[in-house]
C-alpha cells in the first residue's frame, strides 16, 4: 500500500467502492484468499478478515488470487491504455474513437467509458484542450491568424474558431498580446497543483499549472505582454473557487501522470463554460 494512504483510508475508500484507488492498493480478504479493487462490488467483509496490500504481485506472493468480479489485475493494463492514448490525443492529428482504441487494444465504446472513468473527461474533450493549447502558442508565432491555423494543426477555420473562444478574447488580440484586453487574475490550490485562473470580459483567458503560478502575475504578463493585468477581487475569488470545486468532485484517477491529470482538470475547468 502507498506511503501516503494508512489503513483507515484504505478501509473507507473500500468501503465507499472509490474508483479513484483503483491501482493505490488491493485489498486481501483472509477469509476467501482473494484480492480486488476498492471498488470492487461485491459485498463488504468484516474489516478485521481484511489487508491492505500495495499491489497484486504482494496479494499473489501472500497467496492471494484475483477477484473474477472486479479483475483487479487489469488496472495496470487500463492505466497504461489511457497513458498510451492520451499521447495520441496531444498529436496534431489526434486519431477518431475507433482507430484510438484499436491502437491501445480496446473497443471503441469500452475504451471510451474507461478515458472517462479514469480521467473524467472523454478523449473528444480532451483532444479540443490539447489543440486549443497550440492555438496561443500558433498565434504568437505566425505571421496572421489564417496562418496560425495552419501552424495549429487545424484543417479548416471554423474550427479553429471554436477552440480560441478558450482564449477569452478574439484571436488578433491574443497574437497582439493581449492588446486592449484586461484580465483578472488568481491563484488558487486545485488536486492536481497550484493553479493560476485568468479572465477577461469575454471570458476565461488562462487556466495554468506549474510555471505559471507565481506571486506576481509574471508568467501570465509573459503570455499576454500587452494586456492590462488585475489581482482578482474576492468576488471573482469566489466565482473561481466555485469553478475550482465543480472540477474537483469529478472522479480521476490519482495514480496517471501530473501532466496528463494537469490537462484533463484544465478540461474540466473549460466545460463550464465563461465566468459566471
Amino acid at each position: 500500500m502507498s506511503a501516503t494512504i494508512d489503513s483507515d483510508t484504505a478501509w473507507d475508500a473500500f468501503a465507499r467502492r472509490d474508483r479513484a484507488f483503483d491501482g493505490r492498493f488491493v485489498v486481501a480478504v483472509r477469509s476467501t484468499h482473494i484480492y480486488c479493487k476498492p471498488s470492487c462490488a461485491a459485498r463488504r467483509p468484516r474489516r478485521e478478515h481484511v489487508a491492505f496490500l500495495p499491489d497484486a504481485a504482494a496479494a499473489q506472493a501472500a497467496g492471494y488470487r484475483a477477484c473474477r468480479r472486479c479483475l483487479p489485475d487489469s488496472v495496470a493494463r487500463d492505466r497504461a491504455a489511457v497513458i498510451a492514448a492520451a499521447a495520441l490525443l496531444a498529436a496534431d492529428a489526434p486519431p477518431p474513437l475507433a482507430a484510438l482504441a484499436a491502437g491501445v487494444d480496446y473497443a471503441p465504446h469500452h475504451f471510451h467509458r474507461l478515458f472517462h472513468r479514469l480521467t473524467g473527461v472523454t478523449p473528444a474533450a480532451y483532444a479540443r484542450t490539447c489543440r486549443a493549447d497550440r492555438v496561443l502558442a500558433a498565434l504568437r508565432a505566425s505571421d496572421g491568424v489564417t496562418a496560425a491555423i495552419y501552424a495549429a494543426g487545424y484543417g479548416a477555420p471554423s474550427r479553429f474558431y471554436a477552440d480560441a473562444a478558450r482564449l477569452g478574447m478574439t484571436p488578433q488580440a491574443a497574437a497582439a498580446g493581449g492588446a486592449g484586453e484586461t484580465l483578472h487574475w488568481v491563484r488558487l490550490a486545485a488536486p492536481p497543483g497550484p493553479l493560476l485562473l485568468a479572465a477577461s470580459a469575454r471570458g476565461w483567458s488562462r487556466f495554468a499549472f506549474d510555471e505559471d503560478v507565481d506571486e506576481d502575475g509574471a508568467a501570465l504578463r509573459a503570455a499576454f505582454p500587452a494586456a492590462t493585468l488585475l489581482r482578482g477581487d474576492a468576488a471573482f475569488r469566489a466565482r473561481a473557487t466555485a469553478r475550482v470545486g465543480r472540477a474537483a468532485a469529478v472522479p480521476a484517477d490519482a495514480a496517471l501522470p501530473l501532466a496528463i491529470r494537469n490537462i484533463a482538470f484544465r478540461t474540466l475547468l473549460h466545460a463550464q463554460g465563461n465566468p459566471d
